[in-house]
């Protein structure tokens, strides 16, 4: 339990990526997949792309950034969910190696050591933006990332620090609340969509977080969900939290705003 509550919350970029496979689901679907390898300072990553070949043409490309338990199938869910928007979508792997685990205390060791170096989990991030922008299917003027739990962390970081992307977007993420140390390198737009009733994000945290950025200027999004609670999103979230003992608990409406309201947000900020 620690760890969940640790974790609420240059360049050197080996690109050799190759796709493991890729597959169309049927001979009438336009959905492709595939798993790819990648690399970055010795570490191996594998991620998975999704797009729709149904649409003609570049298009913008966005970064999944995964939970605190890995790059599941829930992350690859929601890269399929983007690629049939007419995205193209990268679930990114942020551990090193495809590490996944549902204990909690495994889980928390991997999110911590990620958030603990800060230069490893930005050289991560920016190994899979570069992997992005090297499909052929991206527009690689109109980039964003999302991100869930840790992840919805990590890409707000990832704003605050400067990652030149047009958007980000975190979905019950931890909310960093220490001083933007450049705020004039912050470019990107920022939608926070947080659950009013996560124990993890407390009145005083959203404060924190909501000074934080006030004090220097940068514009944001935040919508608070009524009722809702930590990992709104994840319809697994009630059985992984009666499995753990921790306050996960999905909200079908909260979800379901969330995802339109992250529509109207690329709708607004992509070109």
């Amino acid at each position: 339990m620690k760890y969940l509550y640790t974790i609420l919350l240059g360049f050197l970029v080996v690109a050799g990526c190759s796709g493991k496979k890729e597959n169309q689901a049927n001979q009438n679907s336009s959905l492709v997949t595939k798993e790819v390898n990648y690399s970055t300072d010795g570490t191996p990553l594998k991620g998975f792309i999704a797009y729709d070949s149904s649409f003609s043409g570049k298009r913008p490309g966005i970064i999944v950034v995964h939970e605190w338990w890995g790059l599941n199938d829930y992350a690859r869910k929601r890269a399929e969910m983007l690629a049939k928007l007419g995205y193209v979508a990268l679930a990114v792997d942020m551990y090193g190696n495809g590490k996944t685990s549902y204990h909690p205390e495994t889980a928390g060791k991997f999110a911590t050591e990620v958030m603990q170096k800060m230069d490893t989990a930005t050289a991560r991030f920016d190994a899979g933006l570069k992997l992005l922008k090297n499909q052929p299917q991206t527009d690689t003027a109109n980039l964003a990332a999302i991100g869930y739990c840790f992840g919805g962390g990590i890409v707000l970081r990832m704003a605050l620090e400067g990652i030149p992307i047009n958007g980000v977007v975190s979905f019950h993420g931890d909310l960093p609340t220490e001083p933007v140390k450049h705020p004039d390198s912050v470019n990107a737009n920022i939608l926070v969509c947080n659950g009013a009733a996560d124990p993890f994000n407390p009145p005083e945290k959203v404060k924190a977080f909501k000074t934080a950025l006030d004090t220097v200027g940068i514009k944001y999004t935040f919508i608070n969900y009524a009722g809702a609670k930590h990992s709104f999103t994840n319809p697994a979230a009630d059985s992984l939290g009666k499995k753990n003992n921790l306050p996960l608990e999905y909200n079908k409406q909260a979800d379901e705003k969330s995802w339109n309201d992250m529509k109207d947000f690329f709708n607004r900020i992509f070109k």
